[in-house]
């Protein structure tokens, strides 16, 4: 009798939890870094690199249709200190044959489109130093106004199906921010287009910021990247393009990355390169590290070594260094060195990365 009633609760239970499914996930990611800046002494220092903890799951709702959520937030694996359940990629939305469509905290298809290209990605030496001018891990339309690297709050996205090996995204996010003063009410709109086959991937992104510098401005992103690998071996590179509307007119700067990573055996060599031109235009202002004038660039080259202990668990190595010229203000773009012009800097790191 026991056994019958067992037997109908677990079967009970299986056809409840049929249609729905709960996955807990993480990422443990941390090294232990010893940075030297040209103009002080070397520091040695606990980093975090985004490490995370979420809930994700779906609902199947009949005739193709499924209900999605997701809840991620960061951890401070170092401090402990400043850990928030729900600041990174977070959503509720629909997906069927139509594609997805979703509203929440998302990393935004501009800069999810060639983030995969950087082995380093997110870490002290990831490529957001160079690219995307600095990195937004959690920002609004007023919080951060200089990054396309970022992850955007108050937005909704359309994910395309995946047809013929191409994927559209679009995202928005609202105009609920009102820039004190100007009485601006600054959005943003990010798009991407990435075909994936045999082991080429090649990606095309644009962004617009509006009213970010001042009412009635725009600032424009576009970058193109293209990835492809083979035996083991894979070559990756981005060109990019950004352009600031300031009140004292046009910013424009152009940069570029390569990067490229071969496997041995339970190993991965990786290496990355980024350079990024002189500011251009009219205008007077700084936007994050970007201005207007001769020597304002800077280049970032980075090697390093994984070792794959398991499927979950990796011990890391990499050394980077930052090359300012003269008037250059680029530093690292998570866990800064503290650069003022014309300064470089490197850091060497060792490291753990543990997924679950």
């Amino acid at each position: 009798m026991l056994g019958a009633a067992a037997c109908t609760l677990s079967s009970t239970v299986a056809m409840a939890q049929s249609d729905r499914s709960l996955t807990i996930y993480g990422r443990l990611n941390t090294g232990l870094e010893v940075v030297r800046a040209s103009a002080g002494d070397s520091v040695t220092r606990l980093s975090n690199y985004r490490s995370v903890l979420g809930f994700r799951g779906e609902e199947a709702l009949g005739g193709g249709l499924r209900a999605l959520w997701q809840l991620e937030g960061s951890l401070a694996l170092d401090t402990g200190a400043g850990s928030s359940f729900t600041n990174r990629d977070t959503r509720v939305g629909l997906a069927g044959p139509w594609g997805t469509a979703f509203a929440g905290v998302w990393t935004l298809p501009y800069n999810a489109a060639t983030s995969g290209f950087d082995p380093f990605y997110p870490t002290t030496a990831g490529y957001m130093a160079i690219m995307g001018n600095g990195s937004a891990s959690i920002s609004d339309n007023v919080q951060n106004t200089s990054s396309f690297d970022r992850r955007q709050v108050n937005q909704l996205q359309y994910w395309s199906p995946r047809l013929g090996g191409v994927t559209v995204k679009l995202g928005y996010a609202l105009p609920e921010e009102t820039v004190a003063g100007s009485g601006a009410r600054p959005w943003l709109a990010s798009g991407s287009l990435v075909y994936e086959a045999e082991g080429l991937v090649l990606a095309a992104a644009v962004e617009h910021h509006e009213a970010y510098q001042a009412r009635d401005t725009a600032d424009i992103g576009v970058k193109l990247g293209a990835a492809y690998q083979w035996a083991g071996a894979r070559l990756a590179a981005v060109v990019e393009r950004l352009n600031y509307e300031t009140t004292s007119g046009d910013l424009t700067r152009q940069a570029w990355y390569v990067s490229g990573t071969y496997r041995i055996g339970q190993g991965t060599l990786k290496a990355g390169y980024a350079r990024a031109g002189n500011g251009s235009g009219r205008s007077r202002a700084r936007v994050g590290a970007i201005h207007s004038g001769p020597s304002t660039g800077a280049s970032q080259l980075t090697v390093g070594y994984d070792h794959e202990l398991s499927r979950r668990t990796t011990l890391q190595a990499f050394v980077s260094q930052i090359d300012n010229q003269r008037q250059g203000l680029h530093d690292f773009a998570i866990n800064e060195a503290g650069l003022s012009a014309g300064q470089r800097a490197g850091v060497f790191t060792v490291g753990m990365r543990h997924s679950f």
